[in-house]
């Protein structure tokens, strides 16, 4: 029961606070049970504290022990993090990262390889992860799910159907897939109803380049069970409907407005504006412990 409550904390609040608190909690804690979902999400929006929970990251795959099944992962990920990820967790059935601009779709497609057992791959504000997507799907062969969310670093008048085409070769067994604000044309959505006969969900808001008037929206309706449509309502959307683009914040605004970057760290965290990670090492006890120092 102690282990059930624990877990629902996440990895960061886990091996940050909840370990310390007593002996029993510390030995629930280094039950390798405890690391098979990783929760990292909502996490590192902030560039100053990517640092540290990427030391976390990596101290939470090692307690694993090969059981790590889910990892997810908001704007920290690296193509350093991912290949360590990949390296240590065969075993893994779901992968989400969101808002990780720092991850290349060289390093998915290696990282995938690594992944036969994938079921569930969702990628939300990853600007990069569109090159690898077909290498991807044929070296997860398991993969049922796939999420790809797109960000307004593509112009709304750019249409291309790279990723729908892409899906449809690599992805032949997927059973749902979310589109958000693709530039795909009817073409691309053809391509995907062709080459991924077992489609159940088709979630596809968003993405205005489709026109379901005709013929095509008649057979989608008939094949797909549940479809979300282009101009249906975000509502209930699982992934962030408000779409971030870091490229927006830039020095320029946090110090026109009056606010640093420590400050916002400093809110988003409850930590004092002095605050500095400076690195990490094991105790006594052979447990990783994060150390900080303030100006």
């Amino acid at each position: 029961m102690t282990a059930d409550i624990l877990h629902r904390l996440g990895a960061h609040d886990i091996l940050d606070s909840a370990r310390k608190v007593c002996t029993t909690w510390r030995n629930v804690c280094k039950d390798p049970s405890m690391w098979r979902v990783i929760d990292m999400k909502n996490l590192g929006k902030y560039h100053d504290m990517s640092d540290y929970l990427e030391t976390i990251c990596r101290h939470a795959v090692d307690r694993r022990e090969d059981q790590l099944t889910d990892i997810h992962i908001d704007y920290f990920a690296t193509d350093e993090l991912l290949q360590y990820i990949s390296e240590q967790s065969s075993q893994l059935r779901y992968l989400r990262l969101g808002g990780c601009y720092g991850v290349s779709g060289d390093s998915l497609s290696e990282a995938a390889k690594r992944f036969p057992l994938l079921e569930e791959l969702h990628f939300v504000f990853v600007k990069n992860c569109n090159e690898g997507i077909e290498a991807i799907g044929r070296s997860c062969p398991k993969l049922r799910s796939f999420t790809l969310s797109e960000s307004e670093y593509k112009r709304p008048q750019f249409v291309c159907n790279d990723d729908a085409l892409a899906i449809a070769k690599g992805m032949p067994g997927l059973r749902h897939l979310q589109l958000l604000g693709n530039n795909m044309t009817n073409e691309g959505l053809q391509a995907i109803l062709d080459g991924c006969p077992l489609l159940e969900s088709l979630d596809i808001r968003k993405c205005f380049k489709v026109d379901l008037s005709g013929d095509l929206g008649k057979i989608i309706t008939e094949k797909i069970k549940d479809l979300k449509r282009p101009y249906d309502s975000m509502e209930g959307c699982e992934w962030n409907t408000e779409i971030f683009d870091f490229e927006e914040y830039d020095d320029d605004y946090y110090y026109s407005s009056g606010h640093s970057d420590l400050d916002s760290i400093g809110d988003y965290y409850d930590y004092p504006s002095d605050f500095h990670f400076n690195g990490s090492d094991y105790n006594s006890d052979g447990d990783f412990e994060p150390y900080f120092y303030f100006d």
